[in-house]
């Protein structure tokens, strides 16, 4: 009995050292999406400055698929050391939401360690697209049922879920073609392979300079300072699509908190830096910082918001 208790005195003297030494080697940042979509331009603007402020490199590794399960579910099975990390954002509030079959529950196995950025989502739209304002864009959709193809950066992404808010409150029947990230459905409304992208506005803001792609509208409260001649969704005339995003910092919730502490201080640090602001808001982002206790508010929120919307356009993935 006494060497039981001497043994687990010993591995808990172990793990607070372990934890009290983080971190000790380098650091995985999981994105759950592809290359060159927006969650992955975030998770590369904070992977070198959270490596200057843990003092070890930080690795981006793109795990993509199924509207962010594949990548969120590999974070769910790795150990909760604070070494894998997860870009989250309110897709891991969706995700349980909306399939039955998850072997992982990401509104009670993760932790957000904190929040880093906001960006509001627009609707893009392709230039061969027969529509310049919202109220044209509407009317197009129902005189033409399902004509207009309606890309996503996958079922169940925050893409495809403002695109559902946004039939349900303009009345129209759009087509959805979902893919394996923002970045390649974007390609595709370049093309003109589809006509429509409901996405974050760092994804396609390039593109909108150049002149590629039209926006016709924000899905904020007030127009975003980048792009103030584009009007909110409201004012074309679609009300009660008000579906902001902001991205944060996840973790396994078994994660010791010493850990969490040091994260989190990496992140509010990184958020206080005048080039780290400058480099959001070129990309069309703001900063949102919100330490672990504010970030699971916010979570929570986002699950009274979330839940009624999806049980109300019955919305459920195998």
């Amino acid at each position: 009995m006494l060497k039981t208790i001497a043994t687990i005195f010993a591995l808990a003297l172990s793990f607070n050292a372990s934890a009290q030494d983080y971190p000790n080697k380098p650091i995985t940042l999981v994105v759950p999406f592809a290359p060159g979509g927006t969650v992955d331009l975030m998770g590369r603007i904070i992977a070198e400055r959270l490596s200057a402020h843990l003092g070890q490199p930080v690795i981006v590794n793109n795990r993509a698929g199924a509207g962010g399960i594949i990548g969120t579910g590999y974070v769910a099975k790795a150990p909760a050391d604070g070494y894998t990390l997860l870009v989250g954002t309110q897709g891991q509030v969706l995700q349980p939401l909306l399939y039955k079959n998850l072997d992982f529950d990401s509104n009670k196995d993760f932790l957000t360690v904190a929040t880093f950025a906001s960006v509001p989502n627009v609707l893009a739209v392709s230039l061969n697209t027969p529509a310049n304002t919202m109220s044209e864009f509407v009317e197009h959709a129902k005189s033409n049922p399902g004509s207009i193809n309606m890309g996503s950066a996958g079922v169940g992404s925050i893409n495809h879920l403002v695109g559902e808010v946004f039939q349900d409150r303009a009345k129209v029947k759009l087509t959805h073609i979902p893919y394996k990230g923002a970045a390649p459905a974007t390609a595709d409304l370049l093309s003109g392979e589809v006509n429509a992208l409901f996405v974050n506005l760092p994804n396609v803001m390039s593109y909108v300079s150049a002149g590629k792609i039209r926006l016709l509208g924000v899905a904020s409260e007030q127009r975003a300072p980048s792009i103030p001649d584009v009007p909110t969704f409201a004012e074309g005339g679609v009300k009660n699509a008000v579906l902001d995003s902001w991205y944060g910092v996840m973790v396994s919730a078994k994660t010791p908190e010493p850990v969490v502490k040091k994260i989190q201080d990496a992140v509010l640090a990184m958020t206080q830096e005048p080039d780290f602001t400058a480099k959001l808001v070129e990309q069309g982002a703001s900063p949102f910082a919100n330490d672990t206790a504010a970030s699971a508010k916010i979570m929570e929120d986002e699950l009274k918001l979330w839940a009624p919307i999806v049980k109300k356009l019955n919305i459920q993935m195998d």
